[in-house]
């Protein structure tokens, strides 16, 4: 049921401090997988969503840093199409985790 609330979400940031810029790198860790060096896929719930942007307001510097959070759609009809130049792109594929 969770499943069918989450949208997916593309999440890159420009953030000019390197300390400010590692934060910014854990947080998002917790909510999504990493792409390329500033930039994550995520499949969130709304309120997963509005965490993800709380905890990464309080880690910014506004007048400094740049975040954009792309809302790409429902998370199971996105039909992502990425085109790669260079090295190789691995689509991420959802598996069940036991924890």
């Amino acid at each position: 049921m969770a499943a069918r609330n989450e949208r997916l979400y593309i999440v890159t940031y420009d953030i000019a401090d390197q300390k400010r810029w590692r934060r910014v790198f854990r947080v998002m860790e917790a909510y999504g997988h990493w792409l390329q060096l500033s930039v994550f896929q995520c499949r969130l719930t709304a309120r997963r969503r509005a965490a993800l942007a709380m905890r990464l307001d309080r880690e910014i510097k506004p007048a400094e840093d740049h975040v954009l959070i792309l809302d790409v759609g429902p998370a199971d009809e996105v039909d992502l199409r990425v085109e790669s130049l260079g090295k190789s792109f691995q689509a991420i594929v959802r598996e069940a985790r036991v924890i």
